[in-house]
């Protein structure tokens, strides 16, 4: 340059690139292009740039793994537009369970299919302190990030509170707590770094899915972004392997995004994101960063280290926390945790039963079908195991909806429930609506409904838990009109494909329902997608569908009248329920009131109930005690005992009186009475059963 007589801005003129890429050739921060090389040799008029200030040697370009990562900064808006957040991190709430839903969700659908092997996906929360945090934030490059933190925190504004609050944490408590999410047997961030691909629109893009099965979950490029709201410090840092190679490359693909409100640093005004990556000499920008293929060293000191060459994503979270989990302990998110054990302690179990909830379906195998998901928890401390590995088992999370799906993937569903443990199935009709403001019916797809018998670990009972393709519960919903008596049963509906590849329009039907969906994928109804894509009145099929699951849960868990004990409808004549006031009234609040009694007589002579109580609407638990009396021709009712009392649903039973708390409106007991202290025969007699507040009302 100094024999042509050019200076960096001719140079740059002359070649067409910004000046700033000059001086970063020139001061070795980055290094020319061949093309760029080539033109540098015309306009400078030598055979070679050697030695010019910017040398291109071969070694340079074979290992751009070698190039040290650096933090690049978005400039700010030169029409002096500011963003104080990302706007997609404010659709949900920092929330482990909506992490686990919307993360695990994403790896199901990034699943490899090239195989039926599950996608493996590991929670590791990991808390640092001491020189293990230190020499963390030396391989981040803290000393660059600080002045920007600083100044992010500064601001009043809900973004500033929450990262001071992770600034304090780090700094006044020394502590730091990491959460990686881990997938195998996934696809990885394969593409591109700035073209359409799987890398560009996590790392780059907002708002954008890559996902062209109607089958995925995730449909508005939402869900990534519960990565960053989980962290108080906007951070997550990523190492991806590939399923296909991406510059000759597959393994330890890096890059960090930082998501930052608008600041000045240094008289510099900055719009919001950041990368950690190396410096791109072909973006026209000397200052950008790309991705970069790290040494093991490197992944090892940013807590990157994945345990197979199993293609897939590793995401870190850098500073999570859980906001639900503040709240169980009466702490604010923008304020201090508590106790470090029990807050790890919460937010691994709070992770387990939320992978058990909403995956147990994608957890399950049967017959031939290998499940599509395997998921775990884990925690450590400065490197050490502190809670060990849990692998999530969804018999134990939801042992009767897993044994109901486990029999239908095995082939051994029933028509009707005749012993315990069997598992009923219909199909429910579904009428798929044509397309693009079309009106009448592309078709008539069959929804699998299955109906077995609930058990006290499946939560509350008479649900009916509803999912498509890729087997993650959207909603879970109450049977309504179910007749007193009913055995507790749980439920779930396959719709789409995930009712079997030979169901009747089952991709259409995929497509109809995810395009009915929100963000949170927690419900079927009226979206705006539905009402482009479909009609205004499409949402009235998903009504339809509601109503005709109800009606064959209904008759799939009905007695049949030939089974019925002879003389059930005379028996009702022979029933009271007394409403006689009880002893003592909370204020105007009457007590819980029995509402509906069926009976029979049993061989033995004993009368053989089921009651349903309407509870009123209160804060603070009642009970009750349930009293049974004959009904005899004349003189005083004679009080009989009970053999056996059970809470069915909604109620406690505590030494022989019924606990119902508080928020129960409806609850259901049994109870067969006790035929030695009948004073005459049951068939001579009626029955009478009250509801006694017990003493002690207020637990």
């Amino acid at each position: 340059m100094q024999e042509s007589g050019a200076d960096e801005s001719e140079l740059a003129h002359l070649l067409g690139v910004p000046r700033a890429l000059i001086e970063a050739w020139l001061d070795g921060r980055s290094v020319p292009s061949p093309d760029h090389s080539v033109k540098v040799r015309e306009v400078l008029g030598v055979e070679d740039v050697t030695g010019q200030g910017f040398a291109v040697g071969p070694e340079q370009q074979v290992h751009p793994a070698e190039t040290p990562a650096v933090w690049y900064h978005r400039p700010g808006h030169d029409d002096g537009g500011r963003e104080f957040g990302n706007a997609a991190a404010f659709a949900f709430e920092a929330d482990l369970e909506v992490l686990a839903r919307e993360a695990t969700q994403n790896s199901l659908d990034e699943r490899d299919r090239r195989s039926d092997r599950p996608v493996n996906v590991r929670y590791t929360l990991h808390e640092l302190s001491g020189d293990a945090l230190a020499r963390f934030r030396t391989a981040i490059h803290w000393g660059d990030l600080h002045p920007h933190y600083e100044a992010a925190a500064a601001q009043d504004q809900k973004v500033g509170r929450v990262i001071s609050a992770g600034l304090r944490e780090m700094f006044e408590r020394d502590r730091l707590v990491l959460l990686r999410v881990d997938d195998y047997n996934a696809n990885g961030l394969t593409g591109d770094d700035y073209e359409d691909g799987r890398f560009a629109a996590v790392v780059r893009r907002q708002l954008e899915s890559r996902k062209s099965d109607v089958a995925a979950g995730g449909s508005y490029g939402l869900g990534k972004a519960t990565l960053w709201a989980t962290s108080r410090l906007g951070l997550v840092l990523m190492n991806s392997t590939l399923s296909e190679p991406h510059e000759g490359h597959t393994q330890r693909r890096l890059i960090g995004r930082l998501d930052l409100p608008w600041r000045e640093v240094d008289g510099r005004r900055f719009a919001g994101p950041a990368w950690l990556g190396r410096p791109d000499a072909e973006s026209g920008n000397a200052e950008v960063v790309r991705s970069w293929w790290a040494d093991e060293n490197t992944v090892e000191n940013l807590h990157l280290t994945r345990e197979s060459d199993d293609p897939g994503t590793s995401f870190l979270i850098v500073g999570a926390h859980d906001v639900a989990s503040l709240a169980d302990s009466g702490q604010d998110q923008e304020g201090d945790v508590g106790d470090d054990e029990d807050s790890l302690e919460r937010m691994h179990q709070r992770l387990v039963r939320a992978l058990g909830r909403n995956f147990w379906a994608a957890m399950t195998a049967g017959g031939d079908r290998r499940p599509l998901l395997e998921a775990s928890v884990r925690t450590l401390r400065n490197g050490v195991e502190y809670l060990e590995e849990e692998r999530v088992d969804p018999q134990v999370h939801q042992p009767a909806r897993s044994r109901a799906l486990q029999a239908f993937l095995s082939g051994t569903t029933v028509d009707r429930l005749t012993e315990a443990g069997q598992v009923a199935l219909a199909t429910v009709p579904l009428k798929v609506p044509e397309r693009d403001d079309l009106t009448g019916t592309a078709g008539e797809h069959r929804a699998v409904l299955l109906v077995t018998e609930a058990t006290d670990a499946d939560g509350r009972i008479n649900q009916v838990t509803a999912m498509r393709g890729n087997r993650m519960t959207v909603k879970t919903s109450w049977v309504p009109g179910l007749p007193v008596g009913t055995n507790p049963f749980q439920a779930v509906l396959l719709v789409g494909r995930a009712a079997g590849d030979d169901a009747p329009f089952a991709a259409e039907a995929e497509e109809f329902l995810r395009s009915s969906e929100p963000p949170e994928h927690n419900k079927w109804g009226q979206t705006e997608e539905l009402r482009m894509r479909y009609s205004p009145s499409a949402h009235r099929r998903i009504a339809t569908l509601t109503s005709e699951t109800n009606r064959a849960v209904h008759s799939l868990v009905a007695i049949p009248k030939e089974k019925k004990q002879s003389g059930t409808s005379k028996m009702s004549k022979r029933l009271k329920i007394s409403h006689k006031p009880t002893s003592a009234v909370r204020g105007t609040v009457a007590p819980p009131k029995l509402d509906e009694l069926n009976a029979v007589i049993d061989p033995s002579g004993a009368w053989q109930i089921t009651a349903e109580v309407k509870v009123p609407h209160g804060e603070e638990p009642w009970r009750m005690s349930p009293v049974a009396k004959l009904e005899v021709r004349s003189g005083p009712r004679p009080m009989v005992k009970w053999a056996e009392l059970v809470a069915v649903s909604n109620c406690e039973l505590v030494d022989g009186v019924l606990l119902f708390p508080p928020g129960t409106r409806r609850a259901v007991f049994r109870g067969v009475t006790d035929v030695s202290t009948h004073p005459v025969r049951a068939a001579l007699t009626g029955l009478v059963v009250e509801l006694q507040e017990s003493k002690g009302a207020v637990a």
